[in-house]
């Protein structure tokens, strides 16, 4: 018997799912998604859910001049944090910017003046607008990675972004084409984080 169109979607949706894992940027090479690929990839976070459709969430895609710029304050940071720092430490942490063919920056909108909808609900929207992200990603066979790290919540980095007062950063996310596959990490069983009230 033929499987339903309802059974195709949901079997489809179970493997984009499952299939999707984090990959370390380092892993992350060219080719990554042409421009109309990256628009679909972008245009797949509008579909997040957005109590009050205002939108409170923002990806700014690192240029080549924005890596140069980005790869110095990683740099100039990891100077500031820790003198002791050897030139190998700060060229790696000037690296960092350069990894990978697609480089976002995800922040949240968090402007409470401008609406009534609670911090927390335009977080959640945010996350889901990420999580769309590395899934259309990974439906179109690119890998993808988030990271963070101490120069991500620096002043510097909101000057050099130009944040909003209430923007906060998030994460990095790095799309390209994965140089070396490895197995996908066991899966915590939902009876791990759920239960009924």
């Amino acid at each position: 018997m033929a499987s339903k169109p309802s059974d195709t979607l949901s079997d489809f949706a179970n493997a984009l799912i499952h299939s999707r894992q984090h990959v370390s940027p380092k892993r992350l090479i060219a080719p990554g998604p042409t421009p109309p690929q990256k628009l679909e990839i972008l245009n797949a976070a509008g579909a997040a859910p957005d109590h009050g459709k205002i939108t409170p969430w923002h990806f700014y895609e690192v240029s080549p001049e924005g890596r140069d710029r980005l790869g110095a304050l990683f740099a100039a940071d990891l100077i500031e944090r820790d003198a002791d720092a050897i030139p190998n430490q700060i060229e790696e942490a000037k690296q960092k910017a350069f990894r990978g063919p697609l480089l976002l920056l995800a922040t949240a909108k968090l402007n409470g003046d401008l609406d009534n909808i609670p911090t927390q609900e335009k977080l959640i929207s945010a996350g889901c607008a990420i999580q769309n992200i590395l899934l259309m990603a990974n439906a179109m066979g690119f890998g993808s990675g988030l990271s963070s790290g101490k120069a991500l919540y620096s002043q510097k980095l909101r000057e050099l972004f130009s944040l909003a007062k209430q923007e906060e950063p998030l994460c990095f996310i790095t799309i390209g084409t994965i140089s070396a596959h490895k197995p996908n990490k066991e899966r915590p069983e939902s009876s791990a984080y759920s239960s009924i009230f």
